[in-house]
This record gives C-alpha cells, sequence and structure tokens, in this order.
C-alpha cells in the first residue's frame, strides 16, 4: 500500500499567514483528520525556510514515548530544557488535551519572548471553559475537518469521471489514511470502525463518564441516520424510549454534546429569514465522514439528496462561512450562507429532473425578498441554467471549485 501524503494547502496557508504572530495558533478537529500530518508540513515548511532543527520543538502527546510529558510540570520542564537563548523558537504541542492542566504549561510557555506556539486537539472541550478564559483574546482557531471531494480527486491525478470518484468518495470516506487502504474494502472498514470505537467509546464515554454505551452508540446511529432531517432532544428522547430503550432529555443532550465537542457530528442551527432572527429548536445534524455512516448503517436505504446536502454542509463550513438551516415562512431552504457583507442562499437536490422537484426547490427561493445570491446545486449532468435569477449548478463542479 503506497504512501499519500496530499498536501493540506487551505491549511498550510492559514498556518503560513499566522507565523511568528503573537496568538497561540489551535488546530482542532475530529481525529485522524491530518492535524499531525499538516503539523509535520508546516515543521518543513519552515525548514526549508531557513529555520534550523534546534529551533524546532515538536511533543505528540499520543505517542507512548510521550507518555511521561502528559504531566504539566514535566512537559513544562522537557519544553524549557531545550529552548535555545537568543533564537526564535517553534513549539508544536500535538493532542495537547492529554496532558491535564495542559492550559497553565500553555500559556507560560506563550508567554517567553521568541516563542511561536501551535497546538492540536482532536476536542472542542479543550477550548471551553479554563483556556478560554486564560488564554482569552491570545489564540487563533484553525478548524480542520478530513479530504474535501477536491482534494479527494486530486490524489487520483486526474478530474476524469468526477461522477464515478464522488461515488468512491463517499463509500471510502474522507479520512486521509484511507487513501492508502484504496481497493480494500475491508482494511478501510476496519480502519472506520476502530476509529469510530475509539471517539465514541474511549473520548466520548470516558470524558462524559457515560456508563450506558449502548445506548450512546444507539443516540449516535439514529443521529447518523437523520442527516437532513430537522431533530429535537424531545424526538431523539421519544424515539428511543418508543423502541423500549427509555432516555430522558438531558441525557441525549449530554450525548449531543459529546458527539458534538470530539467532532463527530455537527450542528446546523435555524434562522428565520423574513424575521432575522435565530431560532432555538429543530436543528440539522451532520456527520463528518460519509464513509463512517457506511460503515455503521450500510448503503441501502440511502438518501442520496440527504447525503449531498451533508457534503455541501461540510464545504461550506471547510470555506470557513456560517451556516444555518433557512426557515421562509412555512417553507425551508436548505442552506442560508453568512459572510461579513453577503448572504447566500443554497437548494441542495440529487435532481430536479422532474417539474414538481424543480418546482418545490425553486418554491422557497423565490419568496425571499433580498436580492443576495441564490444557488441549486444538483447531480444533474445538464448546462447550467438561471431561473430569474435562481441559478442551477452541477453539485461536482461546485466541489470542485470550477462552478461559483
Amino acid at each position: 500500500m503506497e504512501n499519500i501524503r496530499i498536501e493540506r494547502k487551505e491549511y498550510l496557508e492559514k498556518l503560513m499567514a499566522w507565523k511568528d504572530r503573537q496568538v497561540i495558533k489551535v488546530i482542532t478537529g475530529v481525529r485522524r483528520c491530518g492535524k499531525s500530518t499538516l503539523m509535520e508540513m508546516f515543521q518543513d515548511h519552515l525548514r526549508e525556510g531557513g529555520v534550523l532543527e534546534e529551533q524546532l520543538i515538536a511533543v505528540n502527546l499520543e505517542d507512548y514515548d510521550f507518555r511521561e510529558l502528559r504531566k504539566p510540570d514535566r512537559l513544562y520542564a522537557y519544553v524549557k530544557e531545550r529552548i535555545v537563548k537568543g533564537k526564535r523558537m517553534y513549539l508544536f504541542l500535538d493532542e495537547i488535551q492529554h496532558c491535564e492542566g495542559f492550559q497553565e504549561v500553555v500559556d507560560s510557555l506563550y508567554i517567553k519572548k521568541d516563542m511561536d506556539v501551535y497546538l492540536t486537539g482532536s476536542n472542542a472541550h479543550m477550548l471551553s471553559g479554563e483556556l478560554a478564559t486564560l488564554l482569552s483574546g491570545r489564540y487563533v482557531e484553525i478548524k480542520m475537518l478530513p479530504l474535501s471531494f477536491q482534494e479527494y480527486v486530486s490524489s487520483t491525478g486526474s478530474t476524469d469521471d468526477l461522477s464515478r470518484k464522488y461515488a468512491e468518495y463517499l463509500e471510502t470516506g474522507a479520512f486521509p489514511y484511507v487513501l492508502e487502504l484504496k481497493g480494500h474494502s475491508r482494511e478501510i472498514r476496519d480502519y472506520l470502525e476502530g476509529l469510530y470505537h475509539t471517539i465514541v467509546i474511549k473520548d466520548i464515554a470516558s470524558r462524559k463518564k457515560i456508563t450506558d454505551i449502548m445506548m450512546l452508540q444507539s443516540v449516535t446511529e439514529f443521529v447518523f441516520d437523520s442527516i437532513g432531517s430537522q431533530l429535537s432532544t424531545k424526538k431523539i428522547a421519544d424515539t428511543m424510549t418508543s423502541n423500549g430503550r427509555k432516555i430522558d432529555v438531558k441525557t441525549v443532550e449530554r450525548y449531543l454534546d459529546g458527539l458534538m465537542e470530539s467532532f463527530i457530528i455537527y450542528q446546523a442551527r435555524r434562522y428565520n429569514i423574513r424575521g432575522k432572527q435565530y431560532l432555538k429548536t429543530l436543528e440539522k445534524y451532520y456527520v463528518v465522514d460519509i464513509g463512517m455512516r457506511y460503515m455503521l448503517l450500510g448503503t441501502r436505504g440511502t438518501d442520496v439528496g440527504h447525503i449531498l446536502e451533508n457534503v455541501i454542509y461540510l464545504e461550506l463550513k471547510r470555506r470557513g462561512y456560517e451556516v444555518y438551516v433557512g426557515k421562509m415562512d412555512e417553507l425551508e431552504v436548505d442552506f442560508v450562507v453568512k459572510e461579513p457583507k453577503k448572504t447566500t442562499y443554497i437548494q441542495v437536490a440529487a435532481s430536479v429532473r422532474n417539474s414538481d422537484t424543480l418546482e418545490r426547490e425553486l418554491t422557497p427561493l423565490q419568496r425571499i425578498p433580498d436580492h443576495y445570491p441564490k444557488l441549486i446545486l444538483t447531480l444533474d449532468e445538464d448546462p447550467e441554467a438561471d431561473y430569474e435569477g435562481i441559478r442551477r449548478i452541477n453539485a461536482l463542479d461546485w466541489l470542485m471549485g470550477t462552478a461559483k
């Protein structure tokens, strides 16, 4: 199996932009999405730019060799010992959440002269509470996701046959390591299963002190199965209870918090377009990787439109936008995409060749009273079309960046 290393260009450029600035760079994202590799690539970039080996201090706290450094005083002593006086130092601490009380260590190292600090973490919880308070205004978060469709296609060496590559992308998943397992479906499945169990059982259950692992898995499967559908904690609790597994709303909330903190699911809140206000109920959830969803639920009965919606949602997040589910009177707009000076409205459908389906997708967009861009993204390989200012674009071209 070949060793494939994809240059995560956009993330690398973000790190370069923040280099030597007086803020801590924190790279967050689901386990195995490529954070450690990104840090290695950035270190290579520094070396190419003339930074000497002695100026780099790198510690991976998931590595057994560094197990002792999970104690804050030992981590501090290890780094301090390696600081070369009078030189600009670059400090990389990988999976920092494994060091209990790391916040004070990081703060102490950060305030030292000539120290540029980079952290990674697989848990959003580390950026809440104490760290946020202690390092308020002193860090910038770079949110990382598994491979985009464009990155996946680039690994194949050509942009031919996008439809087939999209099907592969969904089935194998977007975690970088699966590229090395290409063509070995059993190994890919085992890898995704192992990753899923590590996140759900080792990370979430132990951190949240959850004893009913079966219930946690049932809730996870339910959310994975409901991507693109409006959900409430009450609906999840009621469904579980009616299936003979009694659970209350507070417990469901705790489980969802754990899943979101580990970046395995993302929540899209609802936005009232006419009233210009955020709504507090019936959010939608999207899963970080469709391959993992297929591993858990299989591919039978899959809603192609909801899968595409999930892929589009992640891409919008990857591009740095704020993304909401839109409510227009009694109708729904799949995505309200907010930028500082612009809003874009997006509908997602597997196909709109059927005139009823096309009308259903157009109607909510036609009712929106402003003149911001409105798009319909579909898998139809027809020429781009315009319906009185509402553009229909091929979703794969949009994902590749060849259609805006």
